[in-house]
């Protein structure tokens, strides 16, 4: 069987050109350049609406830490119902304790509200304190998978992490590299990790379609470039595909 390529896609051309370039599933999410946060209901609906794509919803009301309080819980758990109403196949979570561990009441929470659609638990896991015992926690849990980096800035930095946990792993749980993945290194990230899975952006700059450009006006951080956007490229995520299944 090939491996399994997931695309992070923030907006609906990113989601057209995962469909067109032969990805499995998109990790939907908005605000990429934070992160990810959750994405809103229409583009939920669009994405479900892709043939032969499966859409994972990032569930994650803000940026920052993952360590949320009672009516941060609340939120994530309206928008994981949100998600499965309108027709997502899985979810994606995180939250930990302050003292880095996973913060099992908060998951058995998010986990129980996906009403049994595969659960993803997302990098928080790369700010836990041991990956090892996160690890066993999110197994315990019953997700479906882990996406990380192996705790490292990138994932093939990580890779000798990765292999760590797809062997303590031994078949219970996914476990899905993610980070820095290009056409360039992602065969070399699952041969040294051993994951079936693998999880990137593939995106290129686009440049704005406007011709007239106020520039000294900015709606965000002064230094960013808002004449130009990152958006998914099919030609990469081909590409990606091309280059994982010829291992």
């Amino acid at each position: 069987m090939n491996p399994v390529l997931e695309i992070c896609a923030g907006d609906v051309g990113s989601v057209r050109a995962a469909a067109a370039g032969g990805a499995a599933r998109v990790e939907l999410c908005s605000a990429l350049s934070e992160g990810g946060l959750t994405p809103s209901a229409a583009l939920i609906e669009y994405a479900v609406s892709m043939d032969k794509l499966r859409t994972h919803v990032l569930i994650r009301p803000r940026t920052g830490d993952f360590l949320y309080d009672a009516d941060e819980v609340a939120v994530m758990e309206r928008d994981i119902a949100m998600a499965v109403e309108l027709g997502a196949h899985g979810v994606v979570i995180g939250a930990l304790t302050p003292g880095g561990d996973v913060d099992m009441d908060v998951c058995r929470r998010l986990v129980s509200a996906a009403r049994g659609r595969s659960v993803t638990f997302h990098r928080a896991f790369d700010r836990c304190r041991d990956a090892s015992s996160a690890l066993e926690d999110i197994i315990s849990l019953g997700c479906d998978r882990v996406l990380t980096s192996g705790q490292a800035p990138v994932a093939l930095e990580g890779a000798e992490t990765l292999r760590r946990l797809v062997d303590q792993a031994a078949g219970r749980i996914c476990i899905m590299p993610g980070s820095g993945v290009s056409p360039h290194n992602a065969a070399e990230i699952l041969r040294k990790s051993g994951a079936t899975e693998i999880h990137a952006s593939a995106r290129r700059p686009v440049s704005s379609r406007m011709i007239y450009k106020n520039d000294k006006v900015y709606m965000g951080a002064a230094d960013a470039d808002e004449n130009e956007i990152l958006v998914t490229s099919a030609d990469v995520v081909a590409d990606i595909i091309n280059a994982i299944n010829n291992l």
